[in-house]
């Protein structure tokens, strides 16, 4: 299982702590350091909206400007491949395939405990 985001982000350190609690084992990738590419995004996007995905909500896109844009479903998926920072964080993959993105303890409940 893999927990994607940065380590300094509020709700990965929400879904660590969870995982901890749980005894879950997982790998921590930080995209900091190790950037996710295009392979990564669309094999997510095979189990996720891209605006589930694509977040709108953080000082990447503001400072990007991307509002002003109005990307199409196209342009989003080529943003997120060369600026992780415009992904919702975190996003957890199970080692079954599952994709879940942000932090929801209940829904961690329902697919990670169950």
């Amino acid at each position: 299982m893999k927990i994607y985001g940065i380590k300094s982000c509020d709700s990965v350190r929400k879904a660590v702590k969870f995982f901890k609690n749980h005894n879950i084992d997982f790998e921590m990738v930080d995209f900091k350091t190790t950037p996710v590419g295009c392979d990564t995004i669309d094999r997510w996007l095979q189990h996720v909206p891209i605006d589930k995905l694509f977040n709108t909500r953080g000082t990447t896109y503001r400072t990007l400007k991307l509002k002003e844009l109005n990307l199409d479903d196209a342009g989003k998926r080529a943003w997120l491949c060369k600026e992780n920072m415009l992904i919702k964080r975190p996003v957890i993959e199970t080692d079954d395939g599952k994709v879940i993105v942000g932090y929801d303890e209940i829904r961690y409940k329902e697919l990670l405990l169950a």
